[in-house]
């Protein structure tokens, strides 16, 4: 709420993962709150981190010195760019351009680690103890991967092996390459590589757009909002592009998921810019306790 605290309900909001259940958030949360307050202020953040942080506190530091050195860079592009010559705008938009394919190999590298670590710990959890739901939810890339990686390698299917998997393989090698990239971070010495394109896609229009949209509904407006959302999927399957919606009520609490299959992105983008869609979105912010959660997927 922007006071300079955190609140149990803010801290839960943020720092939940899906795996931990509410009673651990609730008991690290007072584990932080070494004040008694129950309230997290800034300083009882970072004296926690700063104990756990290990290998990654040179891995901040080095974020640290290259997120400065990236705003230098960019102020200095604002200064001189339009006073250069032709020749000299093409190596500047060269060197952004590279210099963002470098960031982003990182980012995929980390999002990787990430999802592993994750779906490791969860295999290992697999017990009666419910992890707490996740409040706010990661970009939609990684969600769409996490989602087509979990349908296509479940534990029923026969090619699931509790041993060496080709994921491990594909992780590890996404180490090894993390590795090598704060290696030349560290020794201030980031050489430029050819981006290469892994994956081309030749016409997103022909692709299928899955949509799944996770709302928590305030308990006291559900018949409200069901009101509301089967008007709107009665709208929704009127639209020449909408191929099917289907709608599923979580019976432990008041979660709504639903699922929409467009015929592309410029069908489901259409869809977004009708009155009825803008109606429910708006009528949302009273029936939520907190924003929806959309994940979009492309399927050839």
């Amino acid at each position: 709420s922007d006071d300079g605290k955190l609140s149990f309900d803010e801290f839960k909001a943020y720092f939940a993962d899906g795996v931990l259940s509410g009673e651990e958030l609730r008991e690290l949360f007072h584990t932080i709150d070494t004040h008694n307050t129950d309230n997290l202020d800034t300083e009882e953040l970072c004296e926690y981190f700063s104990q756990h942080l290990g290998e990654y506190e040179n891995v901040l530091s080095v974020l640290e010195d290259l997120n400065i050195t990236i705003l230098k860079a960019m102020d200095k592009t604002k200064k001189d760019y339009q006073e250069a010559s032709n020749l000299e705008q093409f190596v500047t938009r060269f060197l952004l351009k590279e210099t963002l394919n470098q960031l982003q190999s990182l980012q995929s590298s980390l999002e990787c680690a990430m999802e592993t670590t994750e779906e490791q710990t969860r295999q290992e959890r697999q017990g009666p103890t419910k992890p707490e739901v996740l409040s706010i939810q990661w970009p939609g890339k990684r969600s769409a991967r996490r989602l087509q990686r979990n349908n296509s390698r479940s534990p029923n299917s026969p090619h699931f092996s509790t041993g060496w998997t080709e994921e491990d393989s594909q992780w590890m090698t996404q180490i090894n390459r993390l590795q090598k990239l704060i290696d030349r971070l560290e020794k201030k010495d980031l050489k430029l590589e050819p981006f290469e394109e892994e994956v081309l896609e030749e016409n997103a229009r022909s692709h299928i757009m899955i949509v799944q949209r996770q709302m928590s509904v305030v308990e006291e407006e559900t018949e409200a909002f069901r009101l509301a959302l089967k008007q709107y999927v009665e709208s929704a399957c009127t639209q020449g592009g909408c191929l099917h919606v289907s709608v599923q009520k979580l019976p432990s609490d008041s979660r709504f998921i639903v699922y929409e299959f467009w015929e592309n992105s410029n069908a489901w983008n259409s869809h977004l810019q009708m009155n009825y869609s803008k109606t429910f979105q708006r009528s949302n912010v009273d029936f939520l306790e907190t924003p929806e959660l959309i994940t979009t997927m492309l399927v050839p």
